[in-house]
Parts: structure tokens; sequence; C-alpha cells
């Protein structure tokens, strides 16, 4: 019989990057027993933000079966064809999560230790994470509301279009101020098919108001959008 490895713990961190262009929401960033050992071995690497957590909970990115399946843990800003990414197979055995078959594309020789998880702690940590809101600022706040507010409305359905995404755009200090975007809130989404048999892809860049409660600030970016047809008044990318 193989020897299991020892039971470590799973801590699931959130955290907005320093590089947040590359992707606007936190990443999930997993902790093993208090130690980012995936920074150690894919320094480059980002988690899968938290925006993949939405769904049920089989669709999280660190959901595990009885049935193996190899996952992206962690991902370069860029893509993974380009810089490399880390991947690992993950399982759960009875009482058990294991985590081992451990890839590194960047740096084939150097890879994590196979890992193994108490399943109730693991599931719990994973049900804990995809319900945390402590760590939004206001922008992420009303971002997802403001989804939440449009999705609910049917609003673009009624235009032949498909909302795509709602995300936060946080300040870029290191830019010079006639080239950033202030603080704001992006809301992109797709014309199904026009007059012309074409798609189109079309984009509001919403901006905040500092002084107004998250509830106000939503309710006004909703009714500007819900206000005519998003085709007008948003911008065509």
């Amino acid at each position: 019989m193989t020897n299991q490895p020892a039971i470590s713990t799973l801590t699931l961190q959130h955290r907005i990057p320093d590089d947040w262009a590359a992707d606007p929401w936190a990443e999930v960033r997993p902790l093993i027993s208090g130690v980012d050992v995936l920074k150690e071995v894919h320094p480059e690497g980002m988690a899968l933000s938290c925006w993949h957590w939405t769904g049920p909970a089989e669709s999280w990115p660190l959901a595990v079966t009885e049935e193996p399946r190899r996952v992206m843990i962690t991902e370069p800003t860029c893509t993974a064809g380009c810089c490399g990414a880390l991947f690992v197979t993950m399982r759960r055995e009875g009482d058990r999560v294991i985590w081992d078959a451990w890839e590194n594309t960047s740096n084939v020789t150097v890879v994590p230790p196979d890992l193994s998880f108490d399943t109730a702690q693991y599931e719990a940590e994973l049900a804990r994470a995809a319900a945390d809101r402590s760590w939004e600022e206001p922008v992420d706040t009303i971002a997802r509301l403001l989804e939440q507010t449009l999705r609910d409305s049917g609003w673009f359905e009624r235009w032949g279009c498909v909302l795509r995404w709602v995300s936060p755009r946080r300040e870029e200090p290191d830019l010079p101020e006639e080239m950033a975007l202030p603080e704001g809130v992006d809301v992109v989404f797709h014309q199904v098919r026009g007059p012309d048999g074409l798609t189109g892809s079309y984009r509001y860049e919403l901006v905040l108001i500092h002084d107004q409660s998250v509830e106000e600030q939503v309710r006004r970016l909703a009714t500007h959008i819900l206000a005519d047809d998003p085709r007008k008044t948003a911008v065509l990318d």
C-alpha cells in the first residue's frame, strides 16, 4: 500500500493582484498549512479569480470528485502557452482529498510535493471562500451587485443582446492622469445578431462617485443603462 502524505490544511485567501489589469477580480489563492507553496514553485503565477467561484459548487476551480481531474491551479498574467502554468491532478479518496501529478510548464524541474487534505475541512473551506465578501472594496461590491441587477432585469435580451460581464476598474496610480481612467465599473455585452447578420461587442465605462453609498451607486448606474436601448448608449468595441 502506498504511503499517503501527511494531512495538510487548506486556506483560501482572496488577494487583489498587483497587475489587476490581467484580471480585475481578486484571485483566490490556496495556502497549504498557512504557506503559499505555489508561490515558491511558480512565482509569476496567479490563482483563478473569484469570478470563477460564482457558480454551483461542482463548477468551483478546486472542486473534487472521485474521478481525477487535472486543473490549472496558477497561470501567468499573459497566457499559459506563453510563460507556462502550474497544473495539478486532484481527486477525493474517502475522507481525504489528494493533489498530485503536478506539472510546471514554466520549469519542469520544480513542483510542489503531493498533498493530502481532510475532505470535510477541504470542502468547508471551499464553501467559505465562495461566500466570502470580506475582501471586497466598494468598487468590487458595486460591480457584483450591478451585474446581479442587470442579469435579473432581462434588459439586454430584450434588445437581442447578451450581457457578458461586469467588472471593477481600479485606479492606476502609475499612469499619467491624462491616460488613466478613473475608478469605476466596466460593463461588456454582445449583440447576438444585428440586421446585417453580424455580431457586435459593446462596452460601458462607468465612473464611481465616492460620496455616494454602494446602494445609491448601483441604483444610479443601473438606471442609466436600463433607460434606453443599450446599443445607443454604450460604446461599440
